[in-house]
Formats: C-alpha cells, structure tokens, sequence
C-alpha cells in the first residue's frame, strides 16, 4: 500500500484489532507492511430488530459470546497462531460502557496471556483512518466528513491524531435521524438502509422537508428538527399512509438529509481550501449521498474519498489499521499494564499525535 511507504519504516509487526463499542463484535489481523491480513466481523442486528434498538446488556452478553470464535477464524484466514501477534489494539472507547468492556477485557487478558503489549483505541479515530484502508487512500491533510449512528461531525485531518473539529451535530446525529424516521413509517430497525431504498421509488416534489441549519454559516448540524417533520407529515396524513406515500415521505427526507450534508461539506472545503474530501462511518455508505457528492466533487473539482463498504459500519479492520499506525510511529504507545479501563464519552478533541503523546 503507497500510504504505508510514506510512513516511518520503525519495525514489522502484526496487529490484532478489537472492536466492541455497539452492536457489531469485530476482529482484524493488520500487519504493518503487508497490510490486512484478515477480519471478522459479526453483526446483532437481528437481534436487535425485535426491540426496535440496540439494548445495551444483550449487546454486551454476544460479544462475550462471538470474540473467541472470531478470533479464531481471523488466525485461521491469516494462516497464523496466537503467538504471531505482536500487539493488540482495542476500542477504548467511545460507545457503550458494557459493550466497551467485553472487548477490553478480552484485548487485555490476550495481552496478559501472551505476554503482548496492548492499545486502546478511539472508535472515531478508527472510522477517519479507516479510508487509508482502500487501494487508493487520500493522502493528509483532508476533510473528513464522519457520519454514523451516534456521530456527524467535519474534521481537518492534518495526520494521524492531527484532528481539528470545525463543526458537529447540536442534537442527533445523521444515522440516529434516519433510523428514527424510518421507524415513523413503520420501516424497522436498522431504518437507514430501510429509507433509502424505499426513497428512490418516491416523487422529490411530493414533500419538501426542512434543511436545518443549512444557512447558518457555520459547520455545525441539527436534524432532530428534520425527524419531528416527518413525524408531523405521518400524524397529519389523513388515514393510514400508504406504500407509495411512504416512498415520498421516505425520499423528502433522504433529500434533505443529503442536500445539509453535502452544502456543509463543501463549505469545509471552500473554507480550508483543500481539495480532498473523506467520508467515514455507517451512513457514508448510502447511495444518495455518495452520488451527491461525486456529482459535486466533479462540478467543484475536488476529490472525494470513501472506505470501503465492508469498513463503512463498526469493525476491526479500522481498530487493528488505526493502532498498526500509531505504533508504527511510536511503538512506545502500546503497554503492558493489563488494568484496563475503558471511556464511553471519550472527546476526539483529547488525542494527540503519536510523537506528542510520547513526549
């Protein structure tokens, strides 16, 4: 991979990533010159449809349940033995506390066992590194546009822990709106998928929703106001509101979500005047808002950058890659102190650069 050439050539070594922050256990072989080696990635969604929501201690419970199996089938595809490992990073946080824990835990106690040094990792630090992954990665610095179920926020991202938080979400984030508003229309869990597929059978002049915050001249977003549309649009439908009426409502909404987003990129680009724009995190992986921006990036002349679409949600690739980067930096990072904690409310804003953090 060039993005690795580039990088200081310290030593090799072969990293295990962890990641349990929500509803998705994730494991991941990188090794630092070679690349990805491997990754395994078990979702509960199923599990959590029934609810309409991730509930927090099942959650809990079947990452203690998939990360030994999961482990396992990364060594077997990487064709390696435990001993192999040279360090293990894990999601320290943000995300949730009990979730968090298991893959700490777990991180920790194979550290313990095998005598390796451990990392904790920021889960959003994983996600804006993430696009590094891919076979042509934009090269720092970058805007990162990170949109996920608990976050929306636009970052200059001058290296790894270099991040510069221009803007962010005053209430929910773009991933908690969409599934929200598609539970209104009675779409079921997870509602992002959900309401863009049924968006593109919907008419775009039928509901014209509000773009909150789309000229404030800032780089902050809002879109609780934009769910408490739809739902004023289902309360007030006269009757029960019909498939073809759903795929409208469900297209009103896709097209506001995307126009806030890309305007309040675009202005991130306009401000700093670069000319690379990344997009990371679950939501990154919708259709209408990766055609908008390639339409942009080719009006605007700049280029866009997404991971790949396997990395686009929670996983391990992007904790193991995220700490293979780190330590090829400052190989110092990593530990073996084995008590462990981990930060569920864990502000990107507190990172710094490998070398500064060392210093």
């Amino acid at each position: 991979m060039s993005f690795l050439k580039n990088l200081p050539p310290i030593f090799i070594m072969i990293v295990l990533g962890v990641e349990s922050s929500c509803d998705e256990t994730g494991l991941a072989l990188y090794d630092t010159s070679a690349g990805l080696l491997s990754h395994a990635l078990y979702s509960q969604v199923a599990m959590h449809e029934q609810y309409g929501g991730v509930v927090p201690e099942l959650a809990s419970r079947d990452h203690i349940r998939r990360a030994i199996p999961l482990l396992q089938q990364v060594l077997d595809d990487a064709a390696l033995t435990r001993d192999r490992i040279d360090a293990i990073a894990y999601t320290q946080g943000p995300g949730l506390a009990g979730a968090l824990l298991v893959g700490a835990s777990v991180a920790c106690g194979l550290g313990l066992a095998l005598g390796k040094p451990v990392l904790g990792i920021h889960h959003l630090e994983g996600h804006l590194l993430s696009p590094l992954l891919a076979s042509d990665p934009p090269a720092f610095p970058f805007i990162a546009l990170l949109v996920s179920g608990g976050h929306t926020q636009l970052m200059r991202v001058d290296g790894v822990g270099r991040y510069t938080l221009l803007g962010e979400t005053l209430d929910d984030a773009a991933g908690e709106a969409f599934d929200k508003s598609a539970k209104l229309l009675g779409l079921g869990y997870p509602g992002g998928p959900a309401i863009s597929r049924m968006a593109e059978f919907g008419d775009p002049l039928a509901y014209k929703l509000p773009r909150p915050m789309l000229h404030s001249k800032d780089f902050n977003f809002s879109f609780s106001g934009l769910k408490t549309a739809v739902l004023t649009v289902v309360k007030n439908h006269p009757g029960n509101v019909c498939e073809q009426d759903k795929a409208n409502i469900a297209r009103g909404f896709v097209d506001a979500m995307v126009d806030v987003l890309v305007a309040k990129s675009l202005s991130a680009l306009k401000h700093t005047g670069l000319k690379r724009l990344v997009v990371a995190g679950g939501v990154g992986a919708n259709r209408q808002l990766r055609d908008a921006l390639n339409a942009a990036a080719v009006k605007k002349h700049f280029r866009v950058y997404y991971p790949e679409l396997e990395f686009c949600t929670d996983n391990g690739a992007m904790i193991a890659f995220a700490g293979g980067l780190r330590l090829k930096q400052d190989p110092r990072l990593a530990t073996h102190d084995y008590a462990f904690n981990v930060r569920p409310r864990w502000p990107l804003s507190e990172l710094t650069a490998p070398n500064e953090s060392a210093a």
